[in-house]
């Protein structure tokens, strides 16, 4: 009898065991084992996410890498609840009018385009066919509108879908907010107390006072004209806001929130069905587009 119930616990546990290992997958790519790759790739519906930082100044109290470390905390919030794999650190983007100041590493226009359709492309030859860049850095918004349009300059099998955090909802809780008005922006009170709610020894609100942070309105143009040096001409010091007042529990609270939208962002991306057929349609159609119907 011994025997036998020990055969059938060594068959149940047999059962489970891929069941706990999906459960205990790590997240973060460079952490799978090539095997645990392929299974996290199912588990996660072939989608994959690419936190996409920067390394430059914030201003007195924050490090270096702020928005990489940031966006890769919040990455890994929304991984925990909507399995994803969250690709390596990357911060190869636009931060050319931070080159003045020490620390900030700023490539090419030509490079960053370049190397993010690798990264996109060795992505999707890995299995990562639903592809999310997800931007923590003010600086590539642009970079990204565009990087995202020039995925119709051909056909792929894959789709790119660029993430763009919205704060400030109705549904923000309170503790989330800004402690006083014009204390958030670039190194600002939110950016700061985000790296304090998980690096605390990295983040120096107390040096805040040490440089401005305010517009220095060098420039007098209307708000149609737009020229590259607007933001050293009214942020010279790379620093917008006053993070005197951050704190670990406002930032805790906003990754919280940050991250329950991201994984909204991945939960309907997973069940997103038209994107791939669209573009695949559209490309169908530009093979010969004097046939397009008119």
């Amino acid at each position: 009898m011994r025997k036998k119930v020990l055969c059938l616990f060594t068959a149940l546990a047999t059962m489970a065991a891929p069941s706990l290992l999906s459960q205990s997958l790590p997240t973060h790519w460079e952490d799978l084992t090539a095997a645990d790759f392929v299974q996290a790739l199912q588990r996660s519906q072939q989608t994959c996410l690419l936190p996409f930082g920067i390394i430059e100044k914030h201003g007195p109290s924050g490090p270096l890498g702020t928005d990489l470390l940031n966006g890769r905390y919040v990455a890994g919030l929304a991984a925990d609840k909507e399995y994803t794999i969250i690709f390596p650190q990357y911060y190869f983007g636009q931060i050319a009018e931070a080159r003045s100041q020490p620390g900030t590493l700023a490539y090419p226009a030509s490079i960053q385009m370049e190397l993010l359709q690798a990264t996109v492309d060795e992505m999707a030859r890995n299995g990562c066919k639903k592809i999310i860049i997800q931007n923590a850095h003010g600086g590539n918004t642009m970079l990204l509108h565009y990087f995202a349009q020039t995925q119709l300059d051909k056909r792929h099998d894959y789709v790119v879908y660029a993430y763009f955090a919205g704060f400030g909802g109705n549904d923000m809780p309170a503790a989330a907010k800004e402690s006083k008005p014009g204390a958030d922006g670039h190194a600002g009170e939110g950016e700061i107390s985000n790296i304090m709610a998980h690096m605390p020894q990295d983040a120096h609100p107390e040096r805040a006072g040490q440089e401005s942070g305010a517009d220095q309105k060098r420039l007098a143009l209307p708000p149609t004209v737009y020229t590259g040096i607007w933001w050293y001409a009214s942020f010279p010091n790379h620093y917008q806001g006053d993070a005197s007042g951050a704190t670990a529990a406002r930032g805790k609270a906003a990754s919280e929130y940050a991250a329950g939208q991201l994984a909204a962002a991945i939960q309907a991306i997973k069940a997103d069905t038209s994107a791939y057929r669209l573009q695949n349609e559209f490309f169908d159609k530009t093979e010969n587009p004097v046939n397009t119907k008119q």
